[in-house]
């Protein structure tokens, strides 16, 4: 029986139809995963004005630790780049990206940074690089509990290394080098003295927050670790590199994954800093 040409156009109408519903609900799906609320991160690195450093940190650890963290932000630590005198690192979370907004508006429109930013912004040759970043996985990013901060003036305990690590992408995190972190370089790290703390990849969202520029468009995936001070470090790298597994297999893979060579951050943290 031969359907007629109305009938035809019926059936391709209703068939049309449903793949547009389908696609919508998809997109709809896609965009309440986009806008479920997780926490951000920014990983600050400033370029401090020559010999300036010290005098920057005994501002920054006196009177914008407290006071960001009442405008609803995280301070996670402020460190000494080991490897650049030049060089103050800092880590700083927020809620959510709607948080990070409502929270940077008031500490920059209030009253502590209007009283001393004359006094800041000098010693800042550049201030412009900083990653916008969300957890790896549901897990992995740093603990609620880092530990108790130091009281302004106190003598703070005996800190460890912070190593962060950068790794430049040929392609999204998400395309493969989440679960290959995971599952293959996480634990040869672990076996060789270097437990990953948190692991990180870019926030996508675009940034709420333009008075203060960050990266975009890269690709890359960040870790940190501790250990005892740098030669705990250099005899981990020994025996990461001595591991048969990881010359053999992953360490190839990972040079596959990666565009070019990753950077090691060094950190020291500072006397406030909480993650130490």
């Amino acid at each position: 029986m031969m359907m007629s040409r109305r009938g035809l156009g019926k059936l391709l109408a209703g068939a049309f139809g449903g793949l547009q519903l389908a696609r919508t609900a998809s997109a709809q799906a896609q965009t309440g995963e986009e806008d479920a609320e997780h926490r951000v991160l920014e990983l600050r690195q400033y370029k401090i004005v020559h010999g300036a450093r010290d005098r920057f940190i005994e501002l920054f650890d006196r009177e914008f630790v407290e006071t960001q963290e009442a405008a609803g932000m995280r301070l996670i630590g402020q460190f000494r780049d080991l490897d650049d005198p030049g060089r103050f690192t800092w880590i700083r979370e927020f809620a959510n990206m709607a948080e990070r907004q409502r929270a940077l508006t008031a500490f920059y429109g209030g009253p502590v940074w209007l009283a001393n930013r004359k006094r800041a912004n000098p010693m800042l040759e550049d201030n412009d690089n900083v990653l916008l970043l969300r957890a790896a996985d549901p897990g992995m990013g740093f603990p609620d509990d880092l530990g108790k901060r130091t009281a302004a003036g106190a003598n703070a305990d005996a800190a460890q290394l912070i190593v962060g690590t950068i790794h430049y992408l040929w392609k999204d995190p998400s395309e493969g080098f989440v679960e290959f972190f995971k599952t293959s370089v996480e634990p040869r790290l672990k076996a060789a003295g270097l437990p990953v703390i948190a692991a990180y990849f870019r926030e996508t969202t675009a940034n709420n927050f333009p008075r203060l520029p960050v990266r975009e468009g890269e690709k890359l995936f960040v870790w940190f670790t501790r250990v005892k001070d740098p030669m705990a470090l250099d005899q981990a790298r020994q025996r990461l590199s001595e591991d048969p597994l990881w010359k053999s297999d992953v360490a190839l893979k990972l040079a596959d994954f990666e565009e070019r060579q990753q950077q090691t951050l060094r950190l020291t943290p500072t006397s406030r800093s909480m993650l130490r």
